[in-house]
């Protein structure tokens, strides 16, 4: 099917490839219908506003299929869409991105059809998950810098009322505060540097940037600079990259469960997609400032984290939600890595960042999923808590200890070991060997903490089994939703780890 223009010739009124632009749309009209729903459904019958929200979700990922040749752009300047700028664009590696955020948001939705029946409020919750949602699909089909600060924006302001949802908790208002404070600062400083940017070049389409920004006049030359940094600064707040990563544990130990599981993969998604446009798309000649910095960025996040993870107290409140708040800024620094190595080798490196995500979004969210799980008896969530849980729940011990192997990248989890090797040649190849050496010793640090805590789930429990007058364990129910969602992560890590390469392959295929 040939690709609806966006322009019409002689015309001031675009048109629009509905098909195009359908998953982000969905997404957000389904928010809608939710909310509008809350206020007749009554109470008893909530519930179905969170399956309305998964279908909703399962509609909006079934209509990226359609567009899977990738070869479709609307809101164009001109009326040929391959040689005009446009400002969406479905690209592979739109579609990619687009499936990871959707499909992140659905499981989170899976996680959360518990929580909003026992303690958060369905109507807005439902409804601030799926209009962040939509934000994070458009981001990656943004192609210039104002479509993209709105997207941003749009999937980042429904997150601040998420993690400040649990009414009446001091730890969840003071999470929502330093998350709101810390991306309200990164929005400021973002636009400063668009608006920069635009006045340097007068154009906003990441395109027609990357060619103005190689001929910008000697006297404007600071300015451009000066906008291209602050660009870069404002992205390093939302991919929680060191030293902007200070929201990250408290927000998550503050938020509701699910809610941190959202913002660890998709609200990472985010930030890194949006860093990944305006670096390799939009300021490709300015590599040799950017490449430099996230280089360092890259080696100082993933010592930062790894050394503050490694550094969490089993016997602590809410260390488990801490120690994969720090392993995630941990691995945000695995994930600048080949966003460095483009700017010293080709844009083909992006392709192991990608893989990354895909990884690493499957085996957090399962991860998040077993820590919810256990959550329902240990309110506390301490790494002490998971001492003996094979004895007591085998499968989620089995599953928990799968999804951490992969984040240590060791065996069974073949792929997180292969993300990894990905990640460390993407920096060899780019001749950024002291990187490399630095990603080696942080996967060794990281290999400590992750063992201790799988070594755990084995262990004899301490003290006896609570039991039942006949003498067998008590048995602990166990959410439907959420055995779901530890069975399609446990699936498709299996899957990825016995077929490594198709991760890759997927990945590589995506690139613009």
């Amino acid at each position: 099917m040939t690709p609806v223009t966006a322009f019409a010739d002689d015309s001031l009124v675009q048109s629009v490839d509905w098909l195009t632009i359908a998953p982000p749309t969905l997404t957000a009209v389904v928010a809608l219908v939710v909310l509008v729903a809350d206020l007749f459904v009554p109470e008893e019958r909530k519930r179905l506003l969170g399956w309305t929200a998964i279908a909703g979700l399962v509609a909006a990922l079934a209509l990226l299929v359609p567009l899977r040749a990738g070869d479709r752009s609307t809101f164009c300047l001109t009326a040929d869409t391959r040689a005009g700028a446009c400002s969406y664009t479905a690209d592979h590696f739109t579609l990619v991105i687009q499936l990871l955020v959707l499909g992140g948001a659905l499981l989170t939705a899976l996680l959360s059809v518990t929580e909003t029946r026992e303690r958060l409020p369905a109507g807005e919750y439902w409804f601030l998950l799926l209009s962040s949602a939509a934000g994070a699909a458009l981001l990656p089909a943004s192609r210039d810098l104002a479509t993209l600060v709105v997207a941003l924006e749009v999937a980042s302001l429904p997150a601040f009322a998420l993690v400040g949802l649990k009414r009446g908790d001091r730890m969840s208002g003071e999470a929502a505060l330093k998350f709101f404070l810390s991306s309200v600062t990164a929005t400021a400083v973002t636009l400063l540097g668009v608006s920069f940017v635009y006045a340097a070049t007068g154009t906003l389409h990441l395109t027609e940037l990357a060619q103005s920004l190689d001929d910008v006049p000697g006297q404007l030359q600071t300015l451009a600079e000066a906008g291209v940094a602050l660009t870069l600064v404002g992205f390093a707040f939302k991919t929680a990259a060191v030293p902007f990563h200070f929201w990250v544990p408290d927000t998550y130990v503050g938020a509701p469960l699910p809610v941190a599981a959202y913002l660890s993969v998709v609200g990472k998604a985010v930030g890194f997609t949006g860093l990944i446009l305006v670096t390799v798309v939009a300021f490709p000649s300015y590599a040799d400032v950017w490449g430099p910095a996230l280089a360092a960025l890259a080696a100082l996040t993933m010592t930062v984290g790894n050394v503050a993870a490694l550094r969490q107290l089993s016997t602590r409140a809410w260390s488990a939600v801490r120690l994969l708040a720090w392993s995630s800024v941990a691995q945000a620094g695995y994930l600048l890595v080949p966003i460095a190595a483009a700017a010293y080798s080709s844009d083909d490196q992006i392709g192991a960042t990608v893989a990354y995500a895909l990884m690493y979004a499957v085996v957090n969210l399962g991860a998040f999923a077993v820590v919810a799980l256990v959550a329902r008896r240990h309110p506390e969530n301490r790494i002490a808590d998971y001492r003996g849980l094979y004895a007591t729940s085998p499968a989620a011990a089995l599953a928990l200890a799968f999804f951490l192997l992969n984040l240590a990248g060791l065996p069974p989890g073949i792929i997180g070991l292969f993300a990894k090797v990905t990640v460390f040649s993407a920096a060899v190849d780019a001749g950024l060997g002291w990187l490399a050496v630095i990603m080696g010793v942080n996967v060794v640090i990281g290999l400590y903490y992750y063992l201790r805590w799988t070594a755990l789930l084995f262990r004899t429990p301490e003290g006896a089994v609570r039991e039942t007058p006949a003498g067998t364990p008590v048995p602990h129910t166990v959410p439907a939703p959420i055995t779901l969602a530890i069975v399609l992560t446990a699936a498709a890590g299996v899957v990825l780890s016995g077929y490594p390469q198709i991760a890759l392959r997927f990945a590589t295929d995506s690139l613009f």
